[in-house]
């Protein structure tokens, strides 16, 4: 059971890198940022449009990298829209314990819901940080910080 569940989250990540939603740039956006892991050459550059009420309206990105990469940015700009940067911000945090933490998320499902295919990254440590860029640069692009963001 576990190794069926393995897969189905290894293919959901593959579908993702292959084919990223909301892949383009946004135009009218008024929050961006760009993230680069020097490590391995992920380049990524997240758009938002937030309204006056702190809730994210549209979400793009654009850029190049792995495919854990690629599939981080795709179900993160997914599961965000119409999120406010509050709710965002739990969402940073669950994400970055489940493949970060030393045990992972528990009950993560409920905050990250397909996001939790990404549990598996954190026995590849190196992969860590290929998974997290898109969302630091989330956080760089809310924040309007217009520094380039790494994970070095």
């Amino acid at each position: 059971m576990e190794e069926d569940l393995r897969e189905l989250y290894q293919q959901v990540i593959l579908d993702h890198g292959r084919k990223p939603r909301n892949f383009g740039a946004l135009d009218g956006a008024n929050h961006e940022a760009e993230g680069f892991n020097p490590l391995c050459g992920d380049q990524i550059h997240v758009f938002l449009k937030v309204s006056p009420s702190e809730t994210v309206d549209s979400v793009r990105f654009t850029g190049s990298g792995c495919t854990i990469c690629t599939a981080s940015a795709s179900l993160m700009t997914a599961s965000i829209q119409g999120k406010s940067k509050h709710e965002i911000a739990a969402m940073f945090e669950r994400f970055h314990d489940l493949v970060a933490g030393a045990n992972g998320s528990k009950n993560s499902e409920e905050v990250l819901g397909k996001l939790t295919v990404f549990g598996g990254v954190r026995e590849f440590p190196i992969r860590v940080k290929c998974a997290t860029l898109p969302w630091h640069t989330l956080k760089a692009a809310l924040d309007d910080d217009h520094k380039v963001v790494s994970t070095e």
